[in-house]
């Protein structure tokens, strides 16, 4: 039984794997990454702990507007929107700089989310911090 059990794991996995990468999986990625969010830390603004600079730049490019920390902090749609563009960027990005494996690509672009760097994704930390968003992220499925 249990080897019946990891075959089914496993073409569950390569199924989820090979799969284009659709709006609803960056969504689940976003709703991933809020979920995996550390503790509210000083300086850090909403559910997903987000640096204000960083604020400031992705709502000029996904918004084409200037989204204070406050007011992404206070409206939990809006920043869901600009981390859902952000992030869907980056999971096609990491889908393609992984060969099309999509359970690596998600964990590339969780590195990157904590990083900066999604070849950190093995690595310490940022590894652990990967596969929670991993496991997160494949509840969706």
């Amino acid at each position: 039984m249990p080897l019946l059990g990891t075959l089914l794991l496993f073409w569950t996995l390569l199924a989820t794997a090979q799969a284009p990468i659709s709006e609803a999986k960056v969504e689940a990625l976003v709703e991933a990454l809020r979920l995996s969010a550390p503790q509210a830390g000083a300086g850090l603004y909403s559910d997903w702990q987000v640096k204000p600079d960083n604020i400031v730049r992705w709502s000029r490019r996904c918004l084409n507007q200037d989204v204070t920390p406050d007011q992404f902090a206070a409206d939990p749609a809006l920043a869901r929107q600009v981390v859902a563009c952000v992030m869907g960027n980056v999971l096609r990005e990491q889908l393609a700089a992984s060969n099309n494996n999509e359970i690596v690509a998600v964990q590339r672009a969780a590195a990157w989310w904590m990083s900066g760097d999604p070849e950190q994704y093995r690595n310490g930390a940022t590894g652990d911090y990967t596969l929670k968003v991993l496991e997160a992220y494949l509840r969706f499925f």
